[in-house]
């Protein structure tokens, strides 16, 4: 096992070297990503200075989901979001430099790259995170504790899932990256508000087809000991697990069909 992930081992450690080289370009870069999660925060701010409940939650219950949303995309962005520049590899042909390899072209092009800047994000949500644990009153029990806890990971899982079904979509629109970003960081936009404000027919979108409800909306309803809204009732905030196993069947099966359909560049 160990021997077969060498390979990955050895692209990542190369990426990792490579930015930490530049030790200045790095810090200005998580400088950046936290600037960029610190305007995200004062959005959910200045809403809530002008009203004081947004669905069922409050400014505390918001930043709460907030916080969760924001874990999870940007650790599946540090990890998995530059599969969306699969477009480039295949306008330039560079894709069949992956295939001539003997390993798996969806692990060589996710341990192609790690944005380790992404983390200023996560360390803004982390730090929201504990900030709204500390204002919302949850009547704590073992359970509570593993969901609070597994549910930034699993909104992870999520959201890297959303990140190959919008790579495989390019397989078939090289030119639609815009169309696959609706899904990934419209999901992540929806994903840190409550999704009780939507349209039904949005939310079961949201819920059902994009799992962005899973990632932090339902786990919150759960942990504030909210009912939820219909269609999306908060017992569903124990399914993240299951949400997530199907969103990567998804992701998986359309990734090979993708690959099946590439006919190559010729080089």
């Amino acid at each position: 096992m160990a021997e077969a992930l060498a390979p990955y081992r050895a692209l990542l450690a190369s990426r990792l070297r490579s930015q930490l080289t530049y030790r200045r370009s790095f810090v200005l870069d998580l400088a950046g990503a936290v600037g960029i999660g610190v305007l995200e925060l004062a959005e959910v701010l200045v809403i809530f200075s002008s009203i004081t409940v947004l669905g069922e939650l409050d400014l505390a219950g918001a930043l709460l989901l907030f916080a969760f949303a924001g874990i999870g995309f940007s650790l599946a962005d540090m990890a998995v979001g530059h599969v969306d520049s699969l477009p480039t590899y295949l306008r330039s042909g560079t894709l069949d430099a992956f295939l001539l390899r003997p390993l798996p072209v969806l692990a060589q092009l996710i341990t192609s790259d790690l944005q380790l800047r992404r983390l200023g994000r996560t360390a803004v949500a982390a730090v929201v995170l504990v900030i709204a644990l500390t204002m919302n009153t949850i009547v704590w029990t073992p359970a509570l504790v593993i969901l609070a806890v597994l549910t930034p990971l699993f909104s992870a899982v999520i959201f890297a899932a959303l990140f190959v079904c919008a790579a495989a979509v390019q397989f078939w629109l090289v030119e639609g990256g815009e169309f696959a970003n609706a899904f990934t960081y419209g999901g992540s936009y929806a994903a840190s508000y409550p999704t009780s404000i939507f349209s039904l027919p949005m939310r079961v979108l949201f819920t059902f087809v994009v799992p962005a409800a899973f990632t932090a909306y339902l786990p919150t309803l759960v942990l504030l000991g909210h009912a939820g809204p219909a269609w999306t009732p908060a017992v569903l905030g124990w399914f993240a697990p299951v949400a997530a196993a199907g969103i990567w069947t998804v992701a998986l099966l359309g990734w090979r069909a993708g690959l099946r359909h590439y006919t190559g560049a010729g080089s």
